[in-house]
C-alpha cells in the first residue's frame, strides 16, 4: 500500500512540474511566458510607449530624424510608401540600415506596407502586379486567393518587409465609394470573407504579418477620409448584417492584425470616429467580437483626422479606445508629438501605465508569434517572383 501511495505521489509530483513548465493555468490556456514577461518587466515607460507607434519615414535612406526615433524612441516600426522605395536594391539597404540601429532594441522592428496588389502597391523594380480584388472577386476561386496572399507575403519577405496592410475586407456595397471601389472583392459578404480570409492565411504562411482593413467597414462611404471624416448612419445591427460579417468570420480563421478606419458611426459613436471610439474598438470589437489580437489606427495624419483634432490629442483618445499601435505616416515630429502627447496622458492620470502596458503585450506577442528578428536581407530574386506572379495571373485572366 505505502509502495502504490508513493508512486502516486511521484506521479503527482512530475505532473506538476511538467504543467508548471509548459506554463499552463486552471482554464487550459498558456500563460504569459516567462520571456514575455521579463521584457515587459525591464522596459521603461519611454520604451513602452514608443512600441506603439508605426511612424513614416523620410526620403530614401535613414536619417537622423527617423535614427532618433528608433535608437532614442524604440518606435515599434515603420511603414514605407512609394516614394520611399526607387528600386529592389535601395529598398533591401534601408531596410537593412533600420535593422542595424535597432540592433539593440529588446524587440525588433514591424516593418510594414500596402501592398494590395491592383491600384494599391509600393514594391518597386520591374515587379508584375496581380489585378485588382474585384478582378480575384468575379472568378471567385479560394485556391487562386490563397496563392495570391502567399506571393503577396514572398514579395514583402524578399524586400525584407514582415507586415502586408492587406488584404481589404470592405464590402462594396456603395458604388459612388471614392475610396474602396475595385480594392474591394465583391459587394457580397460571403465572397469578400471566402476569398479574404484565403489571401489572409496566404500572406500568414510566409511568415508575414496580415493586416485585415479597414473595420468596421468603409464600403458605404461617400468621402474619401484622406480628405475628410465619412459619416455612415447605420446601426450595430445592420453593420452586423453586411461590413461586419468578413471581420467576424477573419477574426474567427486567424486575424492577428486589424486595421481600424476613420469613419464617424453615430448610431454607435457620435462623439469620435471609429479609429479613436471605446464603441467601436473596445465594445464591438473587442466585447462583441471576442477580438484578442492587436489593434492598429489607420493613419492618423489623414484629414478625416487631422481638420478636427491636434495628432498628440488623436493618439491619445485612441490609446484610451483600445487602439494599440498608432499609425503615423507622415513626418516624423508628428510621430514625436504623440509620443509625447501619451507620456504626458500617463504622467496626468488620463491614461494608466496598465492600460498601456495591455498594448505592449499584444504586440510582444504578436513580434513573437511570427520569430520576427531583425535579420539581414539579401538579394531580391524578382525573376523568381515573377514567374510565380505570371504563373498565377493566367489563371485569373
Amino acid at each position: 500500500m505505502k509502495k502504490k501511495l508513493g508512486y502516486s505521489l511521484l506521479f503527482l509530483m512530475i505532473l506538476v512540474i511538467i504543467l508548471s513548465f509548459f506554463s499552463i493555468n486552471p482554464i487550459g490556456e498558456k500563460s504569459e511566458t516567462p520571456k514575455h514577461s521579463s521584457i515587459l518587466s525591464n522596459m521603461s515607460l519611454d520604451e513602452k510607449i514608443g512600441q506603439m507607434i508605426i511612424a513614416g519615414v523620410n526620403g530614401t535612406q535613414v536619417d537622423e530624424p527617423t535614427e532618433n526615433l528608433v535608437m532614442r524612441k524604440k518606435v515599434g516600426g515603420f511603414i514605407f510608401y512609394s516614394d520611399h522605395l526607387t528600386g529592389p536594391e535601395q529598398t533591401v539597404h534601408f531596410l537593412n540600415d533600420l535593422k542595424t540601429a535597432n540592433n539593440e532594441n529588446p524587440l525588433p522592428l514591424l516593418l510594414s506596407v500596402d501592398q494590395e496588389g491592383g491600384n494599391v502597391t509600393r514594391l518597386p523594380g520591374e515587379l508584375l502586379n496581380f489585378p485588382t480584388n474585384q478582378t480575384i472577386g468575379d472568378l471567385n476561386d479560394p485556391d487562386v486567393s490563397y496563392k495570391l496572399g502567399s506571393l503577396l507575403g514572398k514579395e514583402l519577405k524578399e524586400y525584407g518587409f514582415n507586415v502586408d496592410f492587406a488584404p481589404v475586407l470592405d464590402v462594396n456595397s456603395n458604388p459612388a465609394n471614392p475610396i474602396i471601389g475595385d480594392r474591394s472583392f465583391s459587394p457580397d459578404p460571403d465572397i469578400v470573407s471566402k476569398l479574404g480570409i484565403q489571401t489572409m492565411k496566404g500572406i500568414q504562411s510566409q511568415n508575414i504579418i496580415s493586416t485585415i482593413k479597414h473595420f468596421p467597414g468603409h464600403g458605404d462611404t461617400s468621402v474619401d477620409s484622406h480628405l475628410e471624416l465619412p459619416v455612415v448612419n447605420k446601426s450595430r445591427q445592420e453593420l452586423e448584417s453586411l461590413e461586419l460579417i468578413p471581420f467576424t468570420r477573419a477574426i474567427e480563421n486567424g486575424a492577428d492584425l486589424i486595421m481600424v478606419a476613420h469613419i464617424l458611426l453615430p448610431e454607435i459613436d457620435d462623439t469620435y470616429p471609429s479609429s479613436l471610439s471605446t464603441g467601436v474598438i473596445t465594445d464591438l470589437l473587442r466585447n462583441k467580437l471576442n477580438y484578442q489580437g492587436a489593434v492598429i489606427t489607420d493613419d492618423l495624419t489623414m484629414k478625416a483626422i487631422t481638420n478636427h483634432y491636434g495628432i498628440g490629442q488623436a493618439a491619445v483618445q485612441s490609446v484610451k479606445a483600445g487602439s494599440d499601435l498608432i499609425l503615423i505616416a507622415h513626418d516624423a515630429r508628428k510621430a514625436l508629438a504623440a509620443i509625447e502627447a501619451i507620456k504626458s496622458a500617463v504622467k496626468n492620470g488620463e491614461l494608466s501605465e496598465e492600460r498601456i502596458d495591455e498594448s505592449v503585450k499584444r504586440i510582444i506577442n504578436l513580434k513573437q508569434k511570427y520569430h520576427l528578428k531583425d535579420t539581414q536581407t539579401g538579394e531580391v530574386n524578382l525573376t523568381e517572383l515573377n514567374q510565380e506572379i505570371e504563373s498565377l495571373n493566367k489563371k485569373i485572366q
